[in-house]
């Protein structure tokens, strides 16, 4: 099992920057490609962005590329989305996910993400 905490939510204005923080525990997390959900209100959840083991390839969801960063530091079991120009359409609960990889690839969408966080709240003023 893996346990996911996110941190790092709160209200900023359209314009701004927020970094969201997954804090991973339990097995190994190495080997895990892992993600970052977004789900708004009456919307249904959309994967942003994805990340091999390593670090070195990404997935990003059209509408925040050049915007988001995802990020990792497998040493200290930690999932990063750094979110800067953010505009009140990223409004949404934002989830950290993963899933254990036997390649070190990022599927993005067309993985399934077996462990979810609890979710942060992401709201962005007009």
């Amino acid at each position: 099992q893996v346990q996911l905490i996110e941190s790092g939510g709160g209200l900023v204005q359209a314009g701004g920057s927020l970094r969201l923080s997954c804090a991973a525990s339990g097995r190994t997390f190495v080997r895990y490609e892992m993600g970052w959900f977004r789900q708004a209100p009456g919307k249904e959840r959309e994967l942003v962005a994805a990340i091999n083991w390593s670090g070195t390839n990404t997935y990003y969801t059209d509408s925040v590329k050049g915007r988001f960063t995802i990020s990792r530091d497998n040493a200290k079991n930690a999932l990063y989305l750094q979110m800067n120009s953010l505009k009140p359409e990223d409004t949404a609960v934002y989830y950290c996910v993963a899933r254990a990889s036997y390649r070190d690839v990022v599927l993005g969408p067309t993985a399934h993400y077996d462990y979810w966080g609890q979710g942060t709240q992401v709201t962005v003023s007009s």
